[in-house]
This record gives structure tokens, C-alpha cells and sequence, in this order.
């Protein structure tokens, strides 16, 4: 009997760890929304502590159907993050007066990093993701092995947080790569890149580098840049004749007009003056004659006589 038993257990144990590597091994659930997704790494950041030291990271194991995502935990005291703050927490820099909502002794802070999984988990159409999408995520930390941990909500009241990343695409040719920000919510917020890849936030969440999918036309090679000079260049020599000969063909135009003016004023005078000789010619030639100092002109005769017109005689 105890043979027996002994038999079973040996073949019950390597079938029990079969299963248990299949079930690792099964493709993840890439449906399930992004705050399922919260708890199921924030079960994950909490298993990794044994004997935590305040203060310190703890990186957590993953299965298999999580490769490329990150994900670690540390555990802190509320009043030492509101003085002193975290100076590096992976890519995080988490300055003094940061407050957690409600208040708790010890809080638990979740990294996370998103990798391959970023696009899945937090869709953005119209925007390609330059960097892996970042999370910091709050939870209490007074009880490690209690269930369904509630989330806490920390804002930064004096300076804001910084997210330093590290591993980020070059932006395309003419694009400008902005910083995009993901709250507990679902809402998506867009902010302004800093120097170094530094984006800021005073709240908890989602975070990433992004540029817009219609990024712009390529830089033009410098053939092309010459060709177009080139190009540039002899349309300004064409339009620079263009205007020379306006010019001159204007001047010719103008000088022709004067000519033609000229001449019509030319044959104009020259036709009254052959009206007058031809009145000249057509008209009798009278006698002049003096009459005191003037000279005038002196009819021979009349064409008609004067006629009496009764025969009354005084």
C-alpha cells in the first residue's frame, strides 16, 4: 500500500508541474483592459518582497506570457516620501512634498514598464510610441499580504515629478515628439517634451513619448537640394530676361507712337496748306487800290445794276 502511494505521488507531481508550466506558458489575455492589467502586476511587485527593506527595490518575476514587461516595488514611509522624497526610482525622480490620498504609515510604490505591451494596453491612433509606456502606481503598504490592496492617489504639491527616459526612438525627420500621459481614469492628456527626454507630472499614472503618425516628408538628399537650387536659379535668370525685354520691347513701342505722331502732325499741316493754295487758286484776283494809308481791294464793275423802282421824278 505505501509502495502504492509512493507510485502515485511520483507520477501526480511531474503532472502538476506540467500543468502549472502550461498554464505559464499560455498566450496572455491581451483583451483585458489596462487597469486589469494594474492589478495583476501590482499581485506580481507585492510577491517580491521577503523581508523588505524600506527604501528599496525589489524587482518582480514574471511569467513567461509577460516577457518584456517590468515591473518592481518598493515600500516607503509617508512621512520620509513628503520630506525627503525618492531621488531615483528607476526612470522616476520623485522630489520632497509629495502626499498620498488617503493617508497611510507606509505606501507601496509599483513600477512599471509596459515594453512590447505598450501599444496593446494603451492604444494611441493617430501617434507612434517612441518609448515604452512607464507606470507609477501607489498602493498601502501597511499589510503586504492582504487582498485587493487599496490604490492610493499621491500628487506632488512643490515640484512636479520627473520621468527620465532612457530608451527612446529617434523622432522622424521634421516631427516634434511630445509626452503623453495616461490617469487612472483613462483620460489622455498631451504636455511638452523637455530637455533630455524628460517629461514632468504631479500625479500617479501612465507615461510615454510619442509623435504624430503623419510624420513629415523625408530631409531631401543633396542632389535633390542641388537640383532644386539649380532649378531656382535659372527660373530667376528667365524671369530676370523676362522683364529686360518688356522693357526694351516698352521703349520700342514708345518711340514708334512718338514717330507716328510726328508724322500724322506732319502730313496733317501739310494738308492744310494744300487747302490754301487750292482756295488761292480758285478765287478771282482783285485790284488793290490805296485808300489813304491802306491798301484794299478794288472791284472793275458790278454784276448788277441798281434799278429805280418807279419813274417818279421830283
Amino acid at each position: 500500500m505505501r509502495v502504492a502511494t509512493i507510485f502515485l505521488a511520483i507520477l501526480t507531481v511531474p503532472l502538476f508541474l506540467s500543468i502549472q508550466i502550461s498554464i505559464a506558458q499560455l498566450p496572455f489575455d491581451d483583451t483585458i483592459s489596462s487597469r486589469t492589467l494594474d492589478a495583476i502586476l501590482q499581485d506580481y511587485a507585492f510577491k517580491s518582497f521577503f523581508r523588505p527593506k524600506t527604501g528599496v527595490p525589489y524587482d518582480a518575476k514574471l511569467p513567461n506570457n509577460l516577457i518584456g514587461v517590468k515591473v518592481s516595488a518598493m515600500r516607503l514611509r509617508s512621512g520620509s516620501l513628503r520630506t525627503r522624497g525618492v531621488q531615483t526610482y528607476k526612470e522616476f525622480q520623485i522630489p520632497m512634498g509629495v502626499v498620498e490620498q488617503p493617508y497611510v504609515q507606509r505606501l507601496v510604490l509599483v513600477y512599471h514598464n509596459l515594453g512590447n505591451w505598450s501599444e496593446i494596453f494603451y492604444p494611441l491612433p493617430g501617434y507612434t510610441y517612441l518609448a515604452p509606456v512607464l507606470g507609477l502606481l501607489s498602493y498601502s503598504g501597511v499589510d503586504l499580504s492582504a487582498d485587493e490592496l487599496p490604490e492610493l492617489d499621491i500628487r506632488a504639491s512643490d515640484k512636479p515629478i520627473l520621468i527620465k527616459f532612457s530608451d527612446v526612438k529617434p523622432a522622424p525627420f521634421g516631427s516634434v515628439p511630445k509626452c503623453v500621459y495616461f490617469d487612472v481614469h483613462g483620460s489622455v492628456q498631451f504636455d511638452i517634451l523637455l530637455h533630455d527626454y524628460v517629461c514632468s507630472t504631479v500625479q500617479q499614472g501612465h507615461f510615454s513619448i510619442v509623435v504624430e503618425s503623419n510624420a513629415p516628408s523625408p530631409a531631401p538628399t543633396p542632389i535633390a537640394v542641388a537640383a532644386a537650387i539649380g532649378e531656382g536659379s535659372e527660373k530667376k535668370n528667365y524671369k530676370v530676361w523676362i522683364i529686360v525685354a518688356s522693357l526694351i520691347g516698352g521703349c520700342m513701342l514708345l518711340i514708334l507712337l512718338s514717330l507716328l505722331v510726328v508724322r500724322m502732325r506732319r502730313i496733317k499741316n501739310g494738308m492744310k496748306i494744300q487747302e490754301l493754295e487750292w482756295g488761292a487758286d480758285s478765287n478771282e484776283i482783285l485790284q488793290m487800290t490805296s485808300v489813304g494809308g491802306t491798301k484794299a481791294p478794288l472791284a472793275i464793275g458790278t454784276r448788277t445794276r441798281p434799278t429805280i423802282e418807279n419813274d417818279y421824278i421830283p
